[in-house]
């Protein structure tokens, strides 16, 4: 777990500095950060029950945001062909932008729900703890 949380926070960082040109970085660099902050404390083998919480309910409600946003995710499955989201780096219609953002979210979310399962084995094996 150690090598998956090094990977991840380095991966989280370097996509938050990759923010700085997109049109919204305040919002984004922040939701990055906090995966990478997720991602050191399990390095340190600090496994904090409530900002998974935190973390997955915000990540999802923002995803599920997305997903029914007028130019979002369905737009781009109900209009567009798979193609062109991955055509170029070049995000000049709105859905590929909202598509491509979902697939960081939920990235972010797969990674919390992983250290968050391996932090409650790891609590269910110390004795007094739940």
């Amino acid at each position: 777990m150690k090598i998956f949380n090094i990977l991840f926070c380095f991966l989280f960082v370097i996509s938050a500095i990759l923010q700085y040109n997109d049109d919204d970085p305040y919002l984004w660099i922040p939701i990055y950060l906090y995966g990478a902050w997720i991602c050191y404390m399990a390095i340190k083998n600090r496994y904090l029950p409530w900002a998974y919480a935190l973390g997955v309910i915000g990540y999802l409600c923002f995803a599920i945001y997305y997903l029914i946003f007028k130019h979002g995710v369905l737009d781009w499955f109900q209009h567009h062909h798979a193609g062109d989201l991955v055509q170029s780096m070049k995000a000049d219609k709105p859905w590929i932008e909202e598509t491509r953002e979902v697939g960081g979210l939920l990235i972010l979310v797969a990674v919390l729900v992983i250290d968050w399962l391996v932090a409650r084995k790891k609590s269910a094996k110390i004795p007094g703890k739940v």
